[in-house]
């Protein structure tokens, strides 16, 4: 197995960095492939668009209870057993919803897949500072959701297409496929990278440590940074497959595609936060990012309310906000888990949770939003939500710089 300890906190091996990208991507790549089947899922479970988005909102909702648990768990017994399990946990709920017949099965499978899956995300922030200072995490944390970007990018095109070749399932037989490599690499290459498993504080109850953070504004302020910037990509992908379909009339490879362009944006991103995050300090970079995310928000209003509906109109705009996210995201959590360092997993687990549950909330209002009487079979009830999110963003990230500067 590749040891990163023998960098010697330098850059860690080709494979293990692989392998983080790998874990780390698992959870996105089962959220994001399935997004172009959802409008056809409503007529083959015979059943309406808010009950099939429930496959998205509940995913999310297990993904943050998963996070609370599996990141203290593992500055406890360590993040090499716990990840392990996750993907495992992975691997069955993906089985299941190939096999599922109806919604509610489908459903069930999904949350079990999503318990699974949260563990690569929270686990590979917590290895990341197990190893690095704040700001070099920062960069790492960069470096990692640029190659993990793939997976979110690839996977809405590879789902549409599959899903016009074949059907809806095949994209979870994809999925499948893919999960099995990245648990095979994962059991040969991870090692342990927590060593303070023995320390009393760090191993204490779940609440403990959760009260721990409480105590700290910092953590607070980036969490909520953290939480509003991912508000408005969660807005989007609970309202944007609808919106394609009803007010574009985009297909759903057509929706793949043009989905490329905002991970893109997100891969740029996060290829700065690699570059300049070290140099620059996380709180440049974090408002940075917000700033650039009401930037394209502006833009997406503006060529809307002119009457220009074109998926450029939206997703072109929403490159920008990809990488207004990749620029904010990783100094954000970079941010939250070096508040303490020795309950790094507990800090991601719970900004994580914080983070995905907000996301689930999110996909949830707005699609009550596109659903109901207010500006129906128009992008103004996303745009509502995503706009809010990204000021609230900006307003929580310059407290956090504040906050920072004046404990320094």
């Amino acid at each position: 197995m590749v040891s990163p300890q023998s960098s010697s906190r330098s850059d860690p091996s080709i494979i293990f960095v692989g392998v983080l990208i790998g874990v780390s991507a698992m959870n996105p790549l089962a959220m994001n492939m399935f997004l172009p089947s959802m409008p056809s899922m409503v007529a083959y479970f015979q059943s309406s668009p808010a009950a099939v988005q429930l496959t998205l909102s509940l995913y999310l909702l297990a993904s943050a209870v998963s996070m609370l648990i599996a990141g203290p768990v593992s500055d406890k017994v360590g993040r090499r057993p716990v990840l392990l399990i996750g993907l495992s946990l992975f691997l069955v709920g993906t089985l299941i919803c190939i096999v599922s017949q109806t919604l509610p099965q489908l459903i069930s499978g999904r949350v079990v897949q999503a318990v699974g899956g949260a563990t690569g995300m929270t686990l590979s922030r917590a290895i990341i500072r197990d190893l690095f200072p704040r700001d070099r995490a920062a960069s790492m944390m960069g470096y990692v959701t640029m190659g993990m970007a793939v997976a979110p990018m690839a996977g809405p095109l590879i789902g549409g297409l599959l899903h016009e070749a074949f059907n809806w399932r095949a994209s979870f037989e994809f999925t499948l496929v893919v999960g099995v490599i990245v648990l095979a690499f994962a059991w040969l290459n991870l090692t342990e990278t927590n060593h303070r498993t023995e320390n009393k504080e760090a191993a204490g109850r779940l609440l403990t440590s959760f009260a721990t953070l409480f105590g700290y504004k910092t953590f607070w302020l980036y969490s909520l940074t953290n939480l509003f910037c991912s508000g408005v990509f969660f807005a989007f992908i609970g309202g944007a497959p609808f919106v394609a379909e009803q007010l574009l009339g985009m297909s759903p490879w057509e929706y793949g595609l043009y989905f490329m362009l905002m991970v893109l944006g997100y891969i740029f991103g996060n290829f700065l936060t690699g570059r300049f995050s070290g140099r620059l300090g996380i709180n440049i970079m974090v408002t940075a990012g917000n700033l650039c995310a009401l930037v394209g928000l502006t833009l997406i209003s503006t060529l809307f309310a002119l009457g220009y509906l074109h998926p450029l109109s939206l997703f072109g705009p929403m490159m920008l906000i990809g990488i207004a996210n990749g620029l904010t995201m990783p100094n954000a959590m970079a941010g939250i888990v070096s508040v303490r360092p020795d309950l790094a997993g507990a800090a991601a687990g719970l900004a994580g949770s914080m983070q995905i549950g907000a996301g689930a909330m999110a996909t949830i209002l707005v699609g009550w939003l596109l659903n109901g009487q207010l500006w129906p079979g128009t992008i103004w009830p996303m745009m509502l939500f995503m706009m809010a999110s990204g000021t609230l963003a900006l307003v929580t990230g310059q407290l956090a710089r504040s906050e920072t500067e004046r404990t320094a």
